[in-house]
């Protein structure tokens, strides 16, 4: 079968790789989208993603969905031929963190197409995929598979509001309008945020922003803009980069949340902490998800303007034309390959 091996930065490669049975307690599965995420686009470019380096060649994608093929022994779940999404983490279970309910940084998980430990976590960006039969999760009523890709991408989103807390009634800034930035739009809007602004440095990404739900778009290098907001009262970080984090830092109003979700670079990065201090803002990360998953395929259920953000899909024979498209932001937010073509 068909999949796609990064083997080091710049060297993507679309080829042949084997085809594994299920084992027991497993499913296989017959992958039909898989999301592009800015996880593999810098595994892509960088050999790497913040401080897990490619090892050994790897294939990518952890945002996928199928339909289900067969179990192995013991192993049960939908029937054969329904379409699942499946959630790419397998927690340890043991660990302080699983055990405090907080599964989504157990410090032994396994999550597909990650180089976090070696031997790395071989991805889902393959025309079959075999996974523990618990990860999979059929689609509600409504959704079909080309808006179930979202699933994984959304409930990162979903989690960053959560860990933001209430938000519903309050205006929530939210920096970076790549495909996580827009989703983080879309879950802040369905948790009750009375006011959404949103800033990236590209006109593009600012339309898919106000296709996922903005209320206010601002462009972030320009200072005079007039969508400015004097305050907020939540910041989420999506963008990945120090000057996004600082600029939340100084918007957040006194006693605030700041809430980092974009992977920074590795090593140091430059912090107003001194903000921290004289205003009490609370600086919380975020980190993946855990039973947000289910929340999100219910929401992309009940909501079609998702379809909106889905920018382009690629048969996978085309895989670096996707991974180069999916990273020109100013021509694109999400893409997927597509297995069934």
């Amino acid at each position: 079968m068909l999949g796609c091996v990064i083997h080091g930065a710049g060297d993507l490669r679309v080829e042949e790789v084997p085809t594994r049975a299920p084992g027991p307690g497993q499913a296989l599965v017959a992958v039909r989208y898989g999301g592009v995420c800015g996880s593999d686009l810098h595994y892509w470019r960088h050999g790497g993603v913040g401080d897990f380096r490619l090892r050994e060649p790897m294939l990518l994608g952890h945002e996928v969905v199928g339909t289900v093929v067969s179990y192995g022994a013991g192993a049960s779940g939908p029937p054969p031929g329904t379409a699942v999404a499946v959630h790419p983490a397998t927690p340890c279970g043991v660990c302080p963190e699983c055990a405090d309910g907080r599964r989504n940084v157990c410090r032994d998980t396994r999550y597909l197409g990650s180089a976090a430990r070696y031997p790395h976590v071989q991805g889902g960006f393959a025309a079959r995929l075999t996974v523990p039969a618990d990860q999979l999760r059929p689609l509600p009523p409504g959704l079909d598979l080309r808006r179930a890709a979202l699933a994984e991408p959304l409930s990162v989103a979903l989690h960053a509001v959560r860990r933001a807390g209430e938000v519903a009634g309050r205006h929530v800034l939210v920096t970076g309008a790549g495909p996580i930035g827009c989703l983080v739009v879309a879950a802040a809007k369905a948790a009750g945020a009375a006011r959404v602004t949103v800033t990236d440095l590209l006109p593009a990404a600012l339309r898919y922003a106000r296709i996922a739900g903005a209320d206010t778009v601002v462009r972030a290098d320009d200072p005079d803009d007039a969508g400015w907001p004097s305050e907020v009262d939540v910041a989420i970080e999506a963008s990945g980069v120090a000057a996004g984090l600082d600029t939340c830092l100084r918007l957040v109003r006194r006693g605030g949340v700041v809430v980092q979700l974009g992977m920074l670079p590795p090593g140091r990065s430059p912090f107003a902490g001194n903000l921290v201090v004289s205003r009490e803002i609370e600086v919380r990360g975020a980190f993946r998800f855990d039973g947000e998953f289910d929340e999100a395929l219910e929401l992309l259920a009940a909501e079609g303007s998702f379809d909106g953000l889905v920018s382009a899909v690629v048969p996978v024979r085309e895989a670096e034309s996707a991974f180069e498209l999916a990273a020109d932001r100013s021509r694109s937010c999400k893409v997927l390959l597509d297995f069934g073509a």
